[in-house]
């Protein structure tokens, strides 16, 4: 496991003989468990630094700083450090560890573990689906391998690394989400992870704000397969209905694996059936063999995830057998949750993030409910030049699935106005700019034979809405 000395090396170059285990990275002082290295990272609404005594009293052994802390912490400044110092020192805990960066510091030690450890890991990014498609990945290799998987959405600069620290000698796999914001950044979470397979779900307009255009997405998401090793090592798993991503084989030296619904695809699906909220039932075909396959995903569009994680089992060595129960575990944590309202309605909670791609897919969801069909839709953030493109095509579909709309916020106007365009009656139209007389109608309407989607980005806080009608036990 990672030690101290481990640490020390990656950031000085002179190993000490010590060996207390690091358990884990954690920036948050609450997150510490016993043997934690504690990063104190200087932010906009708090600085790491004043918590580092409250990460010591929760039994951290070590903390990262880039600036002087209280003189009551035994401190060990490792931008001057020699071998002769490195040797001296007393790594007797709790012990602060003064670095130029802790951000930069923390990298460090991540890349110099991953070089240190014999281990596939499968690298996975894209526009929508990502976490879904780490978790049920992890599902089939663990049906044969001791698996890690970054938890939640760690995939950034910071959350990577965290994830790389908590892998041991043990691990055969590991998954590891990467998020793109800027153009280089995946590339330099490759760097750090060394993933030698890359699965990519899909290239849509979320972040095109920030990346600039469609294209740009793309690009960056390519980095992923093009820091791949070549084959036969490296493998780019890839969306063969995706023609931003089935492009990417043109910039990889691994070998690609094309998954879809076309039978041009080397693993590819047909006869997709969607049975509600007790999964998709589908037919799978690889190399002349045909199963046909349950399992509790929700939604006709999870079979591209099933998909990939069934590619990545065969690219990996794996059988039917264990592919197909992992598949079926049900175990992955689902952002999209279903509860029921204090009148009985059906409430599906997809509020965590929303794109264009991922909305139509709730919407096909709700289209195979039964029941009075209601959709309650926010604001789709950062799509640059694709909003007002992105929010009429959410409302054009909202209009075919939905006998109510109720829209949230200043873009979401632009789903009701193509919603009536579309055929919808302007009394089934409801448009709200704040959230309290939207719940207010909800309450007030609600009935036991509704199903209700609530979907929005992260930034409107619609989970609100599901906390103020869900029903109390």
């Amino acid at each position: 496991m990672l030690t101290i000395a481990d640490a020390i090396e990656a950031l000085t170059g002179a190993r000490p003989a010590a060996a207390t285990v690091i358990t884990e990275a954690v920036i948050d002082s609450r997150q510490v468990i016993p043997g934690s290295l504690f990063v104190a990272i200087p932010g906009e609404k708090a600085d790491g630094h004043d918590f580092i005594a409250e990460a010591f009293k929760r039994g951290a052994s070590f903390a990262l700083t880039q600036r002087d802390v209280d003189a009551s912490f035994r401190t060990f400044d490792l931008r001057a450090a020699t071998p002769e110092s490195v040797a001296a020192q007393d790594y007797s805990i709790p012990l602060c560890l003064r670095v130029e960066n802790t951000v930069t510091a923390l990298q460090q030690i991540a890349r110099f573990w991953r070089r240190k450890l014999n281990l596939r890991i499968i690298g996975v990014t894209g526009s929508v689906g990502k976490s879904t498609t780490k978790e049920m990945i992890a599902e089939v290799l663990a049906t044969r391998f001791r698996t890690l998987k970054s938890p939640g959405n760690l995939n950034n600069e910071i959350g990577l690394p965290m994830t790389v620290l908590r892998l041991s000698e043990g691990h055969q796999r590991a998954v590891m989400e990467m998020g793109f914001y800027v153009p280089g950044e995946i590339a330099f979470l490759c760097d750090i992870a060394l993933p030698q397979v890359g699965v990519v779900t899909n290239v849509g307009t979320v972040h095109a704000e920030r990346a600039g255009s469609q294209e740009a997405i793309a690009r960056g998401k390519a980095e992923l397969v093009q820091a791949l090793p070549p084959a036969p090592e490296g493998v780019a798993i890839l969306n063969f209905d995706d023609a931003w991503v089935r492009k990417m084989e043109e910039k990889t030296k691994a070998r690609v694996f094309f998954y879809g619904l076309s039978p041009e695809a080397h693993l590819w699906a047909d006869h997709v059936e969607g049975l509600g909220l007790d999964g998709i039932r589908f037919r799978i075909h690889y190399q002349g063999e045909t199963l046909h396959v349950k399992i509790p995903l929700i939604g006709r569009h999870s079979v591209h995830t099933a998909l990939r994680a069934a590619a990545v089992g065969l690219v990996e060595g794996m059988n039917w057998q264990e592919i197909l129960e992992g598949l079926s575990q049900g175990h992955m944590q689902l952002r999209l949750a279903a509860v029921r309202s204090e009148t009985g309605a059906l409430l599906l909670d997809d509020t965590y993030n929303a794109s264009p791609e991922s909305m139509l897919a709730a919407l096909n969801l709700l289209d195979e409910l039964d029941g009075r069909k209601i959709a309650v839709l926010g604001d789709m953030l950062e799509l640059g030049p694709y909003e007002r493109g992105g929010h009429e095509m959410v409302g054009l579909r909202a209009a075919q699935v939905a006998g109510t709309l109720l829209t949230l916020g200043e873009r979401a106007h632009i789903i009701a106005e193509a919603a009536r365009k579309a055929g919808m009656k302007k009394s089934s139209v409801l448009e709200f700019d704040t959230l309290e007389p939207l719940v207010d109608w909800l309450n007030t309407n609600l009935s036991k034979d509704d199903v209700v989607l609530i979907k929005g980005s992260h930034g409107l806080r619609m989970d609100r809405i599901t906390n103020v009608l869900e029903i109390r036990s």
